[in-house]
């Protein structure tokens, strides 16, 4: 027997993240055989076509640019002011909804999950998200004491699986006080999916409906990680607009993160906004929320604050941020759109892809597959019903022909789509 001295709620946890593995295992032979020899299609961050790691030209200036005060100060729990305010506006440009809206610094995305499952859902309730899902949405709830539910995210036909949705939804309102739901969408991970203007419309109005007269509540998490790189700058942020005139037992909280749009991936910097026509849920919104960051890893990463909030101060620099996050949003959208025809010719199915980071070829048997391509150099993540593959960070050279080297190790193994 182990000898173990953790608590019970303890015992048994481990983190193998197949993500990272892949990844660190495509890293290490790229530097043995060289990186033009590797296709590593497994992380989620951006690089150039060269192979590089981008971080925008405007973000690295301000960096340089902070003062010795800025970096090391310790930061207010709730976040700077002047950076919430600019998180606020970097998230809803135009489309901001109307309503009480308050801000807390986290510690990335992951910091706004973590908050919302730890205040908004009870120990044993369970949390409802899609199926295909980040994987790190069940470590949260797993390690908070509850349960990832999931819905089918897509129809056969590729739009958003209605039905499903508000089924789960209305078993859980049925039998919990709170129901928390995390939505991924625009550029969905892994999919690459997004909701229409018509499906948002006809998930606000049933969440209202769910729970009109009764003493229940909705906490609806917009994830937003791959915002950025989701469509034009004003057009992908319109649905932020429908967040508004909201009743008080829907609480809207969108989960922000610099990490993709102002790639500072390592600096783990975000904000949980919050959209509610109450004050009072307002103001218990930054009191629970910077609470539990005190008691979580207290105040957040001064400089990373500091680089946006500078940024976001001078119209010049959002203008140059703006040009280069629309560069690189094309860039992945011709990678993307190359990879879709290859597969279209080669009869590679892959689940609909609007925007973001990634796309997902469905099948049976994802890890024997990936165990094959990894032999032949390529390195994708194997997920449950299917592989993952990072547009974001393979160059359009490494792309072509990919999609039929896919197939024809999936049809070798036998697996099925």
């Amino acid at each position: 027997m182990v000898k173990s001295v953790a608590a019970p709620q303890a015992k048994g946890k481990s983190a193998e993240d197949k993500i990272f593995g892949a990844n660190n295992r495509a890293v290490a032979l790229s530097e043995k055989l060289g990186a033009d020899k590797v296709i590593n299609g497994t992380v989620g961050s951006m690089l150039d076509e060269d192979g590089n790691l981008i971080m925008l030209d405007v973000v690295q200036k301000a960096y340089k640019a902070l003062t010795p005060k800025e970096i090391v100060a310790y930061a207010p729990i709730q976040g700077y002011p002047d950076y919430l305010e600019a998180a606020i506006d970097q998230c809803f440009g135009e489309s901001r909804p109307e309503g009480y809206i308050r801000a807390c610094a986290t510690s990335g995305g992951s910091g706004v999950l973590h908050h919302v499952i730890h205040n908004y859902s009870e120990w044993g309730d369970e949390v409802l998200t899609s199926d295909w899902h980040w994987g790190a949405y069940g470590s949260m709830c797993n390690d908070n004491g509850r349960k990832l539910r999931e819905f089918e995210l897509l129809t056969p036909d590729g739009h958003f699986n209605m039905e499903s949705f508000k089924a789960n939804v209305s078993d859980m309102v049925a039998k919990q006080y709170n129901t928390v739901i995390i939505m991924n969408s625009p550029a969905n991970n892994p999919t690459g999916y997004g909701l229409s203007d018509s499906e948002w419309d006809e998930v606000l109005a049933f969440l209202k409906d769910v729970v009109k007269g009764k003493d229940k509540n909705i906490i609806f998490v917009s994830d937003v990680a791959y915002l950025d790189y989701s469509g034009e700058k004003h057009e992908c942020r319109k649905f932020f607009k429908k967040f508004g005139n909201m009743p008080d037992n829907v609480l809207i909280v969108v989960a922000y993160t610099c990490s993709k749009g102002f790639t500072m991936y390592g600096q783990r910097m975000g904000a949980m906004i919050c959209v509610t026509p109450n004050k009072d849920i307002a103001d218990e919104f930054v009191a629970i929320n910077q609470y539990t960051s005190r008691a979580t890893w207290s105040n957040s990463n001064s400089a990373a604050m500091k680089v946006m909030a500078n940024i976001c101060k001078d119209p010049a620099k959002v203008a140059e941020l703006d040009a280069e996050r629309a560069k690189y949003f094309h860039l992945i959208q011709e990678r993307a759109d190359l990879f879709m025809k290859e597969a279209d010719e080669c009869g590679l199915k892959y689940l609909r892809y609007i925007s973001g980071f990634f796309i997902t070829i469905p099948m049976e048997g994802s890890q024997k597959v990936c165990d094959e391509l990894e032999k032949e150099n390529i390195f994708l993540v194997p997920l449950g019903k299917g592989i993952r593959l990072a547009v974001c960070s393979v160059s359009k050279k490494k792309i072509h022909g990919l999609a039929a080297k896919i197939k024809s190790t999936l049809d070798a193994v036998g697996a099925k789509q």
